[in-house]
């Protein structure tokens, strides 16, 4: 199995890319390290804190922001960097090319169950002529996204990573330290029989995402004349990576449960991301009304609503909406 810098070298990936790359996985690395000695390192539990999400952090939120937010300000090559867990954007090296939003670590309720969590990344390029370090250069559209990807803590630690040609799947090696290429082309099936959302949230969707759900619920007694079955891990980077690996739709749509917040998951850490990730493997990302990839950002922290995975299984849902 071949290690995760020279696949990218032969991909013929722009080294500084996979440069940078490589130094967000150092970070990446420690987090799966201290997530493996859980209470032993004293990472579980809630801290007195909130995000600018007004969402309460727990202990290896913090900690996982600090460590990816202190490598990658180490490097030359990074301007600036937008995670979740800030408020603002933070300035690094003034002459660097790249941008990075992430989450640090998603689906982190699951932590003190020791369920699975994950890093969400997403990396694009200084617009050309721009000088300093602005929250204005992070709104760009998904699709001048130059690199995207997850890195899943569980069983073992998983990197997916697209660089714009296709999904290749890496598994840590904690006897060498690097990531080893065991999955050259992920591939999302067109046609699937899974779902995975949110169902206490049922009574505040909109009608057509009412529809759909009630229509996969009724099975082969129904409409679809199909049997489907749910999964939900409450981690998108859980959810996503059961779609690439075996087909499946996700979603996470609008709801009314708060007039204010109608929308969960973030376009600039999470949905563009995944978007990315998810068309590079031949499935289909929407907001239930447009490709979310296409969406100009407002504000780094802009939240939308999410429908994707297996091409023929989204477009159904799409085609409710319509």
């Amino acid at each position: 199995m071949q290690r995760f810098l020279p696949v990218l070298q032969q991909d013929n990936v722009d080294p500084q890319l996979t440069s940078l790359i490589n130094t967000l996985m150092v970070a990446c690395k420690e987090i799966s390290f201290r997530l493996q000695q859980g209470e032993l390192a004293g990472i579980l539990g809630t801290s007195q804190e909130e995000n600018i999400q007004g969402e309460t952090q727990k202990k290896l939120d913090i900690i996982s922001n600090q460590l990816i937010k202190d490598i990658l300000l180490e490097s030359d090559l990074v301007r600036a960097i937008a995670s979740e867990e800030e408020d603002y954007i933070v300035a690094g090296s003034p002459n660097g090319r790249y941008l990075v939003c992430f989450d640090p670590l998603d689906g982190s309720s699951n932590i003190d169950i020791n369920s699975l969590v994950g890093t969400i990344f997403s990396i694009m390029e200084v617009p050309e002529g721009q000088e300093g370090a602005n929250e204005e250069m992070f709104l760009q559209p998904g699709t001048a996204q130059v690199a995207a990807g997850y890195v899943l803590y569980g069983p073992s630690t998983q990197l997916a990573l697209t660089t714009g040609n296709g999904v290749r799947l890496f598994t840590y090696d904690n006897t060498i330290g690097e990531f080893l290429l065991t999955q050259e082309k992920m591939t999302i099936v067109e046609d699937t029989a899974e779902f995975a959302i949110n169902m206490s949230n049922q009574r505040f969707w909109q009608a057509p995402m009412q529809n759909y759900i009630n229509d996969l619920l009724a099975g082969n007694t129904g409409t679809r004349d199909k049997n489907f079955n749910m999964r939900w891990i409450a981690a998108m980077v859980g959810d996503v990576h059961r779609v690439l690996c075996r087909g499946g739709l996700f979603a996470y749509p609008t709801d009314a449960k708060n007039p204010e917040k109608p929308y969960k998951l973030r376009l600039m850490y999470e949905a563009n991301p995944m978007s990315f990730l998810v068309e590079q493997a031949g499935g289909v990302s929407s907001t239930g009304y447009e490709r979310i990839m296409s969406i100009q950002p407002t504000e780094i922290h802009q939240r939308v609503a999410v429908v994707l995975g297996s091409k023929n299984e989204v477009n159904t849902c799409l085609s409710y909406h319509k």
